[in-house]
């Protein structure tokens, strides 16, 4: 009898204890984001307001102001809720999954484990604290247009002026519009790399160094803007007989920015960047260089997102 009891016992709290993570995980409730982890190669459950933390960590340097933290928040939290709300975009290369941990992907994502290796133990609990208020003061706040979330673009630095979405991809969204961004002031924002005509055919599927090997001159008209965005950067160029955009040719070759010119020597072509990342939404150091002015981060994400509202409640978050 008395082993009939502690086996009740035992089970009854096991019950208590499990069933409500075997519950969650079958019926995940509408704040639990289901990020992908890509080291893991698996999926795990988080409240939203505590991946948040992790994104806003990875996103944005913990440095900036807290209202452009803030900014980074709101924009990070209108990016899952848009994927997790009903109807939300499919994730094809991670079934399951609302988001993964890759940028390339997304949104970034790093573990508090990370985030020490990062930051040091003698900057985590500051940092990490600090980030953790910027998300907290915008709890259930998202970007909305017309009553529907947004898709918050963002990158880190323009360079004065940032794209339209159409511009850059391919479907015009009325609140990614090029506005000035006059604060942009990262220390890096020019930069220069030099690829071998080599590299370049072998990135793109081109043949500029036969060309070269030929003897040809004016190697260079191999290279043409034949189309530039609204703040003038290349949209489509001709590269070697064949057509690119400029979003690709950034990818291929691993340049910081669209926003870029180059220059040929001998067997070398030397691209020089302004900027860095895709140009369209929020501009990350102009964020910076708004905080560092006085503004808050309401009229930060007004600025940059042209027309939307801030919701006070997160859609989805239950």
């Amino acid at each position: 009898m008395r082993r009939l009891v502690v086996g009740a016992l035992i089970l009854t709290m096991a019950l208590v204890i499990g069933f409500p993570q075997i519950y969650t995980r079958l019926f995940p409730r509408a704040g639990v984001v289901r990020v992908y982890l890509h080291a893991e190669d698996k999926i795990r459950l988080m409240q939203l307001e505590d991946y948040l933390v992790g994104v806003v960590a990875a996103e944005m340097p913990a440095e900036f102001p807290v209202e452009a933290l803030k900014a980074q928040a709101v924009a990070a939290r209108t990016y899952v809720a848009k994927r997790m709300g009903a109807g939300g975009a499919v994730n094809p290369l991670h079934p399951g999954a609302h988001v993964c941990d890759d940028h390339r992907h997304g949104q970034a994502w790093l573990s508090q484990e990370e985030l020490k290796k990062r930051w040091g133990i003698l900057h985590y609990y500051n940092y990490y604290y600090k980030i953790k208020a910027a998300v907290d003061e915008t709890r259930g706040q998202t970007l909305t247009y017309q009553g529907q979330l947004i898709d918050p673009a963002y990158h880190a630095c323009c360079g004065g002026r940032t794209e339209n979405s159409e511009d850059v991809w391919q479907f015009q969204a009325p609140y990614l519009r090029s506005v000035t961004c006059p604060y942009d002031a990262n220390p890096r924002q020019v930069q220069s790399m030099s690829l071998s005509l080599e590299q370049v055919d072998r990135a793109l599927g081109v043949s500029l160094s036969a060309v070269s090997a030929s003897g040809q001159e004016n190697v260079s008209r191999d290279i043409k803007v034949i189309e530039k965005t609204n703040t003038g950067r290349p949209k489509n160029l001709i590269i070697g007989g064949q057509q690119f955009s400029a979003v690709v040719v950034r990818d291929l070759l691993g340049l910081r920015s669209t926003n870029f010119t180059w220059e040929m020597a001998d067997d070398f072509i030397t691209f020089t960047t302004t900027g860095y990342g895709h140009g369209v939404g929020l501009c990350q150091y102009g964020a910076k260089g708004m905080a560092e002015r006085g503004y808050n981060y309401r009229t930060i994400l007004g600025h940059y997102y042209s027309g939307v509202e801030i919701t006070e409640k997160a859609q989805g978050d239950g």
